[in-house]
């Protein structure tokens, strides 16, 4: 017996919010990761906290049954248990040297990281796309040193077939281009087409930045590339799909040139995000990032990166080496209370139990107050599993429209006698703060110091710019307090 459980079987539409609820009522949930993608249903594995809930979930779940689905359970070895999760695709060969040596936070790291170009392409021209014996996508591949996966097994019966392209930007954007030029030659001469529009498949954590604030980075690709510009709506996301649909609508050309911008946008919010993650991996030991579920729409924050999960894994968890317990104070539209609640209070149990957090929401501070604060109390690992959270259920509820990213401003205390040092001479320090991680990070000079001697820093970011920004402030505090117990001990007679 472990821990540890596999469950088959589960019908893909499913919401991850549904699934996450049934798990929960056995007990406490550690990890969630999704397995695979080749099968037309899904899979997934789940750490429990102890040996006796996997034990009561796999009674309980075994043939449980949702829509004609029976789900099949079975437990995993414990020696898999400490393994780093399978990446989420299936990519043949996958693991090129380039993303094995990606340095975490490494200056030279972008030019490192593998982000693939994913496009849906029309069923019927898959094997035009292949051409007879293989020869069109061998051409293609040695032309633009690419490694091409149509996956031909994916949405079995499904009118549209995900294609992975691996390359260099360079090479991604020649592939695209000639994938567009055979489907349009194909429906030509099949006369089963007019225009084909090019689809490009992005992860979700990632789409918010491509649109960028009231849509401006869309409309400036539309309007440069002379493009229409569509994106799939948050509802179509579920389980088994954290992937949205950009529909770039144009001729050939004008669609080759906007997949250039598109990619370069969404290239730039991945690379940002995996330095992130690697901070966050560096500075929380043991935080197996790919496995924490955060957003509800997808198991996994970001595309597989082995890199990224390498770092995050290889450090054994040791509770007892966490800092104290920190609070955050978060601010979240008021009429999104409810759903952070949900009904009869379920969803902020759920939260806290997921998270390992103290979870409460402030009073309205007046009947017009347009923000509640919700206070997290928990050591590091359980701020970035709770607040990842929050912000994933306020995007997923359509509290920021699908034109706009979830931002947030959260609170976090410091001692007074550090506060110089986060704001730095000249403002350097909080500066450099922003460059770094993109939040916004402001320490209002003229404070009052509360009765623990502590002021208030605001952070105002999407999450991962927030939670970077969160862990550097806690960081540069420690060393300041380090300093001041070494001159009382140096200064002690």
């Amino acid at each position: 017996r472990s821990r540890k459980i596999q469950i088959r079987n589960i019908p893909p539409h499913l919401q991850w919010e549904v699934l996450d609820g049934l798990l929960a009522q056995y007990g406490t949930v550690e990890n969630v990761e999704q397995v695979n993608t080749d099968t037309e249903t899904a899979v997934v594995n789940v750490t429990y906290a102890s040996k006796e809930e996997a034990k009561v979930a796999i009674e309980k779940l075994s043939d449980h049954q949702f829509e004609n689905y029976s789900f099949k359970i079975s437990y995993i070895p414990d020696e898999e248990v400490s393994s780093p999760p399978p990446p989420q695709r299936s990519r043949r060969g996958g693991h090129s040297s380039r993303e094995q040596g990606s340095s975490p936070g490494g200056s030279s790291q972008p030019k490192q990281l593998d982000f693939p170009l994913r496009m849906l392409v029309p069923t019927q021209f898959v094997g035009a796309i292949i051409g007879k014996e293989g020869l069109t996508i061998k051409n293609l591949t040695k032309q633009t040193q690419s490694k091409v996966d149509i996956h031909r097994k994916e949405n079995a019966g499904a009118a549209e077939k995900p294609i992975t392209i691996h390359a260099t930007p360079e090479g991604c954007s020649e592939a695209c281009r000639m994938i567009l030029d055979i489907m349009q030659k194909e429906a030509d001469e099949t006369k089963s087409a007019e225009e084909i529009p090019l689809k490009i498949l992005a992860h979700n954590s990632l789409v918010g930045r491509l649109i960028g604030k009231e849509g401006r980075n869309l409309k400036k690709i539309e309007q440069d590339t002379g493009t229409k510009i569509t994106i799939s709506p948050l509802q179509d996301l579920t389980i088994y799909n954290p992937e949205r649909t950009i529909t770039v609508k144009g001729s050939t050309e004008a669609c080759s040139n906007a997949e250039v911008e598109i990619m370069k946008k969404l290239r730039e919010a991945y690379e940002n995000d995996v330095v992130a993650v690697n901070q966050q991996a560096n500075l929380i030991p043991g935080l197996n990032l790919n496995a924490l579920g955060i957003f509800s729409t997808g198991l996994s924050m970001l595309p597989s990166n082995p890199g990224a999960r390498g770092a995050a894994a290889a450090a054994p968890y040791h509770p007892f080496a966490l800092p104290e317990q920190e609070v955050v104070n978060l601010f979240i539209p008021t009429q999104a209370v409810g759903a952070i609640i949900g009904k009869k209070g379920q969803h902020i149990k759920q939260l806290a139990r997921f998270a390992g957090a103290s979870i409460k929401i402030a009073p309205a501070e007046g009947p017009d107050a347009s923000e509640r604060m919700v206070i997290i109390t928990g050591p590091p690992e359980a701020q970035f599993k709770a607040q990842g959270r929050i912000f994933g259920k306020l995007k997923e509820e359509n509290f920021f429209n699908p034109k706009e990213e979830v931002k947030l401003e959260a609170h976090i205390k410091v001692p007074s006698f550090a506060a110089g040092r986060v704001i730095g001479k000249g403002g350097k320090t909080v500066n450099e703060l922003q460059n770094l991680t993109s939040a916004e990070v402001i320490v209002p000079r003229d404070q009052t110091p509360d009765e623990n001697e502590e002021v208030i820093v605001k952070i105002i970011g999407h999450f991962f710019a927030s939670q970077t920004a969160q862990r550097k402030i806690r960081e540069i505090v420690q060393q300041v307090k380090q300093q001041e117990q070494k001159h009382v001990a140096q200064g002690a007679p």
